[in-house]
């Protein structure tokens, strides 16, 4: 495969990623904005909390006093539809990869997209975040993550930069099992 070819499958395969991302970011904002409408409140990110796992300042891993959704069985669909997220995060990473490395780059291409454009579709339904100071669940598994919404924009922006550097290099679809570049 000539040069051009292989740098428009890269590029291709690069924007189908994104477009995964994209629509999965909506996707998961349509779910809490209907989740929000039918439970008819805010969820109480805020809630006491029995143990704090682990408290970085900007992200705390948390045991709650009660589940952040209204009811048990929700906690646990919720916490079930976060792993078939992985799931099909997974599988588009596959789908995409050249490689092991090439595939987790591509992983990650994909979830910093769906998270960032989560909350800009969360934005646009809702109105919130109002701010990026407010507090939010990040992930359920395997015990609640949260911090503000700060927090999951700047990191998932960095490792956007990171994962999407990885996956474009031209290296890893001239020889997908090269050792990487220093």
């Amino acid at each position: 495969m000539g040069t051009t070819s292989t740098s428009r499958v890269r590029w291709l395969r690069y924007g189908a990623v994104v477009a995964f991302g994209i629509g999965f970011g909506y996707v998961e904002a349509a779910v809490v904005h209907y989740l929000r409408l039918a439970l008819g409140t805010q969820l109480d990110y805020d809630a006491p909390v029995r143990r704090v796992y682990l408290d970085l300042g900007v992200i705390r891993f948390v045991d709650p006093g009660h589940t952040l959704l209204v009811d048990p069985a929700l906690a646990r669909a919720e916490t079930a539809r976060e792993a078939a997220t992985l799931l099909m995060l997974a599988a588009v990473a596959v789908l995409a990869g050249r490689g092991f490395w090439h595939g987790v780059a591509a992983f990650f291409v994909a979830f910093t997209v769906w998270d960032l454009t989560y909350y800009l579709f969360l934005r646009v339904l809702t109105g919130w975040p109002t701010s990026l100071a407010d507090t939010d669940v990040f992930f359920l598994i395997p015990v609640p993550w949260l911090g503000p919404v700060a927090t999951a924009v700047v990191a998932s922006a960095v490792v956007l930069a990171i994962s999407s550097w990885w996956f474009l290099r031209p290296v890893a679809w001239t020889n997908p099992s090269a050792p990487p570049v220093a």
